[in-house]
């Protein structure tokens, strides 16, 4: 049996001898002012996002309190959140609900909304524009839904109900597990068109009013034939984005959870996974098992962004 040249071997196969790597290196010699260009974010990009995702990895197979050096434990972290640990469950199945109904409902605003005002006058889209963003920016102004929610007589919602003769006793909207994380889902909900909103708004203003004209010329009649068949595959790189954003905003929900019902909250009923996180990172100093739980919960992310995405990408095709 004849034996074939390594050159004519890898001629036939495909495979270069040279591998990945030799490729890259050559592709960087021959682009090195474009990669001098990016080399500072690149820098930036390792040691603030992709080093500390892998420290936090090393860290979620060790017991690490802060004040001793971490010592290997494997799997010992994971076991214990998944097969020990109660109040970890619950905050998974708080966030996946929490998740589930906020997500795409804060998807489908911001971009409905956006849609909607795209063809209003300047003056006019930019008036509304601030009005529905301006929620995402109040800083703690969303606070003034404890007001609005409060569990006394006191409370803008009680007050009525209670004048009206529909309620006899204040109802505990904030500390009671019946109410308190539809609450959370409303206030949430109304801070929700943010940076996504603002993105949709560009990506609309960006497309090609040629577009809109030659589609009318084939026979395009309505505007959710454009919307189907003209903006939003013009739209795909802007509606990715978005899906990001609300699936990262969904999932780390705990900024305005936290203060308004409470940490921990009453049977934990608000109580979602970036709280625990911050339960044994901030209060228990168990650095190896909040590192465990943002390992999962960047698992989890990434996980439904590629669904997400794989989804998107069927749109024009």
């Amino acid at each position: 049996m004849a034996v074939l040249p390594e050159r004519q071997m890898g001629a036939r196969t495909g495979f270069q001898p040279e591998g990945r790597l030799a490729q890259f290196w050559k592709r960087v010699k021959q682009n090195k002012v474009s990669y001098l260009f990016v080399a500072p974010y690149g820098l930036l990009f390792f040691l603030f996002t992709v080093l500390p995702v892998g420290v936090a990895v090393v860290l979620s197979f060790t017991d690490y309190n802060m004040l001793q050096p971490p010592q290997w434990v494997g799997w010992k972290n994971y076991l214990r959140l998944f097969l020990a640990d109660d109040v970890f469950l619950i905050a998974v199945k708080n966030t996946f609900v929490f998740a589930v109904i906020t997500g795409p409902v804060s998807y489908l605003a911001s971009f409905v909304f956006a849609w909607l005002i795209n063809d209003l006058r300047p003056k006019i889209r930019a008036v509304l524009t601030l009005l529905l963003y301006a929620p995402s920016i109040a800083g703690s102004l969303y606070l003034i839904w404890t007001i609005i929610f409060s569990g006394d007589a006191y409370g803008l919602i009680n007050s009525r109900l209670l004048y009206l003769g529909i309620i006899k006793d204040p109802i505990q909207f904030l500390t009671d597990p019946k109410w308190m994380m539809g609450v959370v889902i409303i206030v949430v909900l109304w801070m929700s068109l943010g940076t996504s909103f603002l993105a949709f708004i560009a990506g609309l203003q960006g497309i090609d009013s040629s577009l809109y004209e030659a589609a009318a010329v084939d026979g395009i009649r309505n505007r959710w034939q454009e919307l189907f068949f003209i903006t939003l595959p013009q739209m795909r790189g802007y509606l990715m984005f978005g899906a990001i954003m609300a699936i990262t905003n969904s999932f780390a929900a705990a900024e305005q959870i936290i203060p308004l019902v409470g940490f921990p909250s009453t049977d934990y009923a608000g109580h979602t996974i970036v709280a625990h996180l911050v339960d044994y990172g901030s209060v228990r100093f168990e650095m190896g098992m909040a590192s465990s739980i943002a390992v999962i919960l960047f698992f989890a992310m990434v996980t439904v962004q590629r669904v997400v995405q794989r989804l998107l990408n069927m749109i024009g095709t």
